[in-house]
């Protein structure tokens, strides 16, 4: 196994001769693999089971290195070579991946795996030290709850734990956020209130649309618009035609006599007269500059998601409202917006994800203000 230098000249000659015996990814590289296989098992849809062994009480006797030897020494013998075995922790929790498991036979692998790996290691440590170690099961795809968030966070730890090498540019895009919002605020008041006169006059109820969404990492929160809807209105239609949508089963709707269409519902007599110039021009987005000042959304980033849309999703749709802040605008809204099937902008979304820079950013503000103008799948 590969221990860290330092690792190596604590525990003396008697753990580096048990260490060579093996290979041991360490603490990043193993939780990198942990992430890739979730990607793995989004495409593949066979699940994998990653196994901790936490000895982290062991690790006050002095024979730390000792006991987190035999503890490697007997992983080893009893889980198969192809196992990706790696530090979860640093020279405290080891973890072990399962990968490409059947479905049907996940309960029968769980307990065959920990009566194999319990009585392993209750041989090769001994009473004592086995009823000091913590084995924990994790099996992904994981559950979300209620308020569509990960129940397991031990299967994300990439999400737990910013590295410092994207720090500067998350202070930057914190600041550019906080910067913009409040000129748009603040340059935009007559603006607002204009709009609010004419929510007012042309029908009953408040100005302002509230909406709980769901943030990154499943964070709620409450979403902010100017009203385009009659009060008291069902939304089971739209409800159920984003379902169809995000199942790939939702039909183009005609745009304004544009034989491509849309996927998104137009002609809804759920929206108000001024409402609809309001869509049609973005204008009815301009209070979630509120929500980039309090940090509940970005300037850029994926569009905001509902609670009964995350339950419709597909495995891999999930990491949309992992990766990412949601955002005003981003590169959905400037590459045709509703005129892109369901998983063309979640593949949009993941990729401002994994490039995501305050260069970036600034690029897709410069193209937004085209796209508001010419209304490009704005309905």
């Amino acid at each position: 196994m590969k221990f860290l230098a330092n690792s190596r000249e604590r525990r003396g000659p008697a753990t580096r001769s048990e260490s060579s015996q093996q290979s041991i990814l360490s603490q990043d590289s193993f939780l990198r693999m942990i992430s890739l296989e979730r990607k793995r098992t989004e495409r593949s849809r066979k699940p994998f089971l990653l196994m901790l062994v936490d000895a982290g009480r062991c690790l006050t006797t002095e024979k730390n290195g000792k006991v987190l030897g035999k503890i490697l020494s007997t992983l080893a013998t009893s889980t198969r070579e192809t196992d990706m075995k790696g530090w979860y922790k640093d020279d405290s929790a080891i973890g072990i991946m399962f990968t490409e498991m059947a479905i049907d036979a996940k309960n029968l692998i769980l307990s065959t795996m920990l009566a194999r790996v319990s009585e392993a290691l209750r041989d090769g440590l001994g009473l004592e030290q086995f009823n000091q170690v913590n084995i924990s099961f994790h099996l992904f795809p994981d559950d979300w709850d209620q308020q569509q968030r990960p129940t397991n966070p031990i299967l994300y730890p990439e999400l737990l734990k910013q590295g410092d090498s994207n720090r500067l540019s998350r202070i930057t895009k914190r600041v550019m956020d906080i910067a913009g919002s409040v000129v748009a605020l603040l340059g935009g008041a007559p603006l607002f209130l204009l709009i609010a006169i004419a929510i007012k006059v042309s029908s009953r109820g408040p100005v302002f649309f509230r909406q709980p969404r769901v943030g990154q990492y499943g964070a709620p929160f409450v979403f902010l618009k100017f009203r385009s809807m009659y009060t008291g209105n069902d939304g089971s239609v739209h409800e159920e035609y984003v379902k169809q949508l995000i199942a790939g089963q939702a039909d183009r709707k005609p745009a304004n006599g544009n034989g491509e269409g849309v996927y998104k519902l137009t002609n809804d007599p759920r929206v108000t007269s001024v409402g609809r110039f309001l869509r049609r021009t973005s204008l009815d987005e301009l209070p979630q500059f509120v929500n980039v000042l309090k940090g509940e959304m970005s300037l850029v980033g994926p569009r905001p998601a509902l609670a009964y849309e995350v339950e419709a999703y597909d495995i891999w749709h999930r990491r949309r409202v992992l990766e990412a802040r949601p955002g005003i605008t981003g590169l959905w809204q400037v590459n045709g917006r509703s005129r892109v099937k369901f998983d063309e902008m979640v593949r949009l979304d993941l990729r401002y994800a994994r490039t995501c820079s305050p260069w970036l950013d600034m690029k897709i503000l410069a193209r937004t203000p085209r796209a508001v103008f010419l209304g490009e799948g704005a309905y």
